[in-house]
């Protein structure tokens, strides 16, 4: 087992630096950089280009990237021209938020995917299970920024129970139970949006899961032994089911990522993913370029993690 993750942990390393190199190379073949289009017509070209050779901007890509990883390698992720401020504060203040959203998407995601793959799959071929698929294919194709749309216009505009924007109410003191109570509100219908889409393939694979360990050989034999039915399903058929889920879990990390710039945006809510369309708008590239290796490295780390937990749920994967 420590073997198959030292060699996992091993292969990711020259993915993370592959990935920050394409990370670096197209940021650098955008248009334009932090200082185009500035508004104070009093700044020359002539001043903005002496600017960019005191910067850097003007070196060699290769110069640029040595400078921008002795950076990262410091904790040092630039300086934000449009926030006007460490790139490192600005995603600190940020990262908090996305990480809330994020475990709540994820509870919701299992709290619905799960009770309804279970029953789906027991009772596979039923009206609820017709049912159940049904809801699936439509969440499949559903896109996310649709579906999170509707689900503003519905519930906080017309129904009016969740706020439409921000992740707490102003004027709310820090520390305080309104405070808390104003940010949980503020994140259960984003929550909610991203988790009834992304429970789709929980609910899918769970069933398909479920009726295909219905009908192994060790299910017919305890059936055969006079064990009860609900015995069947909650000693055996669950529990030989459910442990593949949990590899899964590493992988709703990238959706989760995904889902975080569409979600956000449409609902205002100040975290990596608003960030991320922000600073692309602004052309702030030392922010984009740190979100999205972040975004990269949490994608990497997802695909590790789920590899390590199916390598404990079945030891045949293992690399020999």
């Amino acid at each position: 087992m420590w073997k198959f993750t030292l060699r996992r942990i091993l292969i990711m390393i020259p993915q993370i630096i592959l990935l920050s190199i394409l990370i670096f190379i197209l940021a650098k073949m955008m248009p334009g950089d932090a200082l185009t289009g500035m508004i104070d017509p009093n700044v020359s070209p002539e001043r903005l280009e002496e600017l960019r050779e005191k910067l850097g901007w003007n070196d060699p890509w290769h110069i640029q990237y040595a400078d921008w990883v002795g950076g990262l390698v410091q904790g040092d992720f630039g300086q934000s021209f449009r926030f006007k401020m460490p790139v490192t504060e600005l995603i600190g203040e940020r990262i908090v938020n996305s990480f809330w959203l994020s475990v709540a998407t994820l509870i919701f995601t299992y709290l619905i995917a799960i009770p309804l793959g279970i029953l789906s799959g027991r009772y596979n071929d039923s009206l609820l299970d017709q049912t159940i698929t049904g809801y699936t294919y439509l969440g499949f194709a559903t896109p996310l920024f649709i579906f999170a749309l509707v689900m503003l216009w519905v519930f906080g505009f017309m129904l009016g129970w969740f706020p439409t924007s921000g992740s707490v109410s102003p004027g709310s003191e820090p520390g305080t139970f309104a405070y808390v109570m104003s940010k949980i509100n503020h994140l259960i219908l984003p929550a909610i949006a991203m988790a009834l889409i992304a429970t789709v393939n929980t609910v899918q694979y769970l069933r398909s899961e479920i009726i295909d360990t219905k009908q192994k050989d060790f299910i017919l034999t305890a059936r055969a032994k006079g064990a009860s039915e609900s015995r069947v399903y909650n000693r055996h058929i669950l529990r030989n089911s459910l442990l593949p889920i949990a590899a899964f879990f590493g992988y709703e990390i990238t959706f989760l990522i995904g889902g975080t710039i569409f979600v956000e945006t449409i609902y205002n809510y100040p975290g990596m993913g608003l960030l991320f369309f922000e600073s692309i708008t602004l052309r702030d590239y030392s922010v984009v370029t740190a979100v999205v290796l972040l975004f990269g490295v949490a994608a990497i780390l997802g695909a590790l993690l789920s590899d390590i937990i199916l390598s404990l749920v079945d030891p045949r994967i293992r690399i020999k």
